[in-house]
């Protein structure tokens, strides 16, 4: 039987493809430091993280941000209106504390400390944006980012994020983002990346 090839053409991701974004992020996020230092134990982590990527996703994210997802990549933004709203809310901080176990305190700090340099003018945020290492090369975050950006840049408003793998900076310094600072999260944890890209107009996204 011939397989059907995966298409890496955006579309918007709902509550039914939970399973499908949960088993994606865990596979593109493995090798993230900032996710090994939250999920240290390599037997666990695959596990440890499709909860926390599903939980962020179902709880949060698909309610107030905007979500979309290829056949083998997902992301997840917030827009200026949906910002205040995407915090989590008492019962997901629960979930998540349970997911984490004892790293649950140092996930806290580096939340906060985080918080602390976020920008005050009106921004997109692109909180997630993962490809499966299997599907790695044939454009899917890319065509996930290319989106998202498509929308900010209609909306004249700037782009932020953080990353804590220096591999993926010259990934997004070529669309645009440039480097405003870094900083190591609290508790001996990985170094932080934050990023902006500005507005384009539409001819130049």
């Amino acid at each position: 039987m011939t397989r059907m090839p995966m298409t890496n053409a955006p579309k918007t991701a709902t509550v039914d493809d939970a399973r499908m974004v949960g088993r994606t992020l865990a596979a593109a996020f493995d090798d993230d430091p900032m996710m090994r230092w939250f999920f240290p134990d390599g037997a666990s982590r695959e596990a440890g993280l499709n909860r926390y990527f599903t939980t962020l996703f179902t709880r949060q994210y698909v309610h107030h941000g905007v979500c979309e997802r290829t056949d083998a990549a997902a992301s997840f933004w917030v827009a200026p209106e949906g910002q205040a709203k995407a915090v989590p809310d008492a019962e997901t901080v629960r979930e998540l504390q349970d997911i984490l176990g004892d790293r649950a305190a140092l996930f806290r700090e580096a939340v906060e400390s985080a918080a602390e340099h976020a920008p005050t003018e009106p921004h997109w945020y692109l909180a997630v944006v993962g490809a499966d290492p299997a599907a790695r090369g044939l454009g899917h975050g890319a065509a996930l980012l290319r989106s998202g950006l498509a929308q900010a840049d209609a909306a004249g408003l700037p782009v932020y994020l953080e990353s804590s793998k220096p591999d993926n900076l010259p990934f997004y310094e070529h669309f645009g983002f440039t480097v405003l600072g870094e900083a190591r999260l609290p508790g001996g944890g990985p170094v932080l990346w934050a990023m902006r890209r500005a507005p384009r107009p539409a001819a130049d996204a």
